[in-house]
């Protein structure tokens, strides 16, 4: 380094700390060269090091990906966390109306009710209308049945809106103060289960090993862009869309920026937030210049959408605007398959899916839970897809779940993503907390027991907020994220026990985790979210390694 540069790092700590941060990652080293205008000899030594232990103890990683859960809602309270939910300054949890300045004098009513259809849970019914539930205080409450006993983890909710440009306009540039305000549940928004301390088994986990509670949803909104996101770390594009088929599907934000962040309210939208939910003029599935940011039908079977009368039967019909057209670009799955990784995507009711094509298989299989399936390199017919794409089959035993049968029987690839059934998922709306939490329980448990677990780390985490409000503001990263912070634990016999991590992380920390462990090169929009960081003086994002302890 001549002598100029080197007084300007050292003139400059933040700089100096921030390229330290960027040294530990491959990305980071290339990084560092292109920032100091040299190469990075220095630090490979080091870094050389920590990749050698780390290869040595970790083998196998599998990652859980389940739904819909903000970090408030399941985890408020937990022992040692950075920003504990009894200890925010006062108003921290006070929402605003939709003029941005309004402190509400009360919550809305939960609009649809928080349990509108009728259930039985143990000797109990509940059906919670819109109003058994009502004038609650401004902020954030305890889910109860509305006569002050807890809701069980076993009833289903309403489901919430959680879309790409609500949830930016709901966390606010960081103040999270407009949760009610742009959502479409009123007050169900600010709700979090108190009981999870006591009952929930993913607590006791947590309790065991390492629980983040610095770790964000990787892109805005929903479970579409997130599951793309886990597996690329990019948004997908619709070529040409405004001159295609999906040009209806092109969304309308204030102004004429196509980069904008704001939806256009319709004229006949309520003022207010006790009036009812916000309406929009065209709240869909594509940026104004063609990004896929809210759900699209996958291209291949299993399809929401039915393939054309006469056509490819194993196509969704290009002709409908819903479907995303196949994509091209790079994914962790063309990574690992470069490098001869082994790897699998596990799909719970794959197979129930594929033999119910154009219908909703029971348990219900949400077509955009499977990333895979809207790349062209895993369509139909590849090997890829048939070497890949698993079947993880149904419930909790190996006689029927085919992921827990490669764990019994200490098979798992090298990188193993393992996706739930839908009612084993967590999603609000059509999954209950305590099926899930104890299906991912027993999950673990297995992992626990499996040959492999010596050499073995488990993300185990959910692809977004599922809509509900959470306290801790997201770092500042790029066009389409972090969004809301979510849970997440790292659990492995290498993982630091009974340990809240505060290292700043997203979805995609899990990618820089298995690029770093296997070498890769790094994603383009995983690198790119880095260096958009680094631009402004941020540290770079984590890649959970600080969970670990290798030595």
């Amino acid at each position: 380094m001549d002598e100029k540069k080197s007084k300007g790092a050292a003139a400059n700590p933040q700089r100096r700390k921030v390229l330290q941060g960027l040294a530990a990652t491959g990305a980071g080293l290339s990084m560092l060269g292109r920032a100091n205008g040299e190469k990075p000899a220095a630090t490979r030594a080091p870094a050389a090091d920590a990749d050698s232990a780390l290869r040595a103890k970790i083998k196998t990683v599998v990652v859980i990906f389940a739904e819909n859960r903000s970090f408030n809602n399941l985890f408020a309270g937990f022992p040692g966390l950075a920003q504990p939910l009894d200890k925010l300054p006062a108003g921290h949890d006070t929402q605003l109306d939709r003029d941005g300045k309004t402190p509400l004098p009360t919550l809305p009513a939960i609009w649809g009710g928080l349990v509108p259809r009728a259930q039985q849970v143990g000797e109990k019914r509940y059906m919670l209308p819109q109003s058994v539930i009502a004038d609650l205080p401004n902020g954030t409450f305890k889910l109860t049945d509305g006569k002050g006993e807890t809701l069980p983890l076993g009833v289903v909710t309403r489901d919430l809106v959680h879309r790409f440009y609500t949830n930016q306009m709901q966390i606010n540039a960081g103040r999270n103060n407009q949760f009610v305000a742009w959502g479409d549940s009123g007050a169900l928004v600010m709700g979090h289960y108190a009981q999870t301390g006591q009952e929930l088994k993913l607590w006791k986990i947590a309790q065991k090993y390492t629980l983040c509670d610095n770790f964000f949803m990787a892109a805005f909104g929903g479970s579409f862009l997130n599951h793309i996101y886990l597996i690329s770390g990019q948004t997908p594009l619709y070529p040409d869309a405004r001159n295609s088929i999906a040009a209806k599907l092109l969304s309308k934000l204030e102004g004429d920026d196509p980069r904008g962040t704001r939806l256009k309210l319709a004229a006949d939208s309520p003022a207010s937030a006790l009036e009812g939910p916000p309406n929009f003029e065209n709240d869909s599935a594509l940026t104004p210049d063609g990004y896929a940011v809210n759900t699209m039908a996958p291209p291949y079977q299993p399809s929401y959408v039915r393939p054309a009368p006469g056509g490819d039967p194993l196509r969704a019909d290009p002709e409908s605007a819903n479907v995303l057209p196949p994509q091209s670009y790079a994914n962790i799955g063309d990574r690992l398959s470069d490098k001869d990784v082994s790897w699998a995507w596990y799909s719970g009711a794959w197979q129930a899916a594929l033999d119910h094509q154009g219908s909703q298989a029971v348990p219900n299989f949400q077509y955009h839970h499977q990333p895979f399936n809207y790349f062209a390199n895993y369509a139909p017919g590849t090997a890829a897809r048939a070497k890949y794409l698993r079947d993880a089959g149904l419930g909790d035993d190996a006689k029927t779940n085919h992921f827990i049968a490669d764990v019994e029987a200490g098979r798992l690839p090298a990188v193993s993503f393992y996706k739930p059934q839908g009612n084993l998922n967590l999603h609000a709306g059509y999954a209950d907390i305590a099926s899930g939490d104890a299906h991912i329980a027993h999950v673990i448990e297995t992992l626990e027991r499996s040959p492999q677990w010596p050499n073995m780390l488990v993300v185990m985490t959910v692809d977004e907020n599922g809509g509900w409000w959470d306290p801790v503001a997201p770092p500042q990263g790029d066009r389409w994220g972090p969004g809301s912070r979510i849970p997440a634990l790292v659990i492995s016999p290498h993982a630091k026990r009974g340990h809240v991590d505060h290292t700043i992380c997203d979805t995609n920390s899990i990618l820089r985790f298995i690029t770093r462990l296997h070498g890769l090169e790094p994603l383009p929009g995983v690198k790119g979210r880095d260096i958009a960081m680094a631009s402004r003086g941020q540290a770079p994002m984590g890649d959970l390694t600080h969970a670990l302890q290798l030595g």
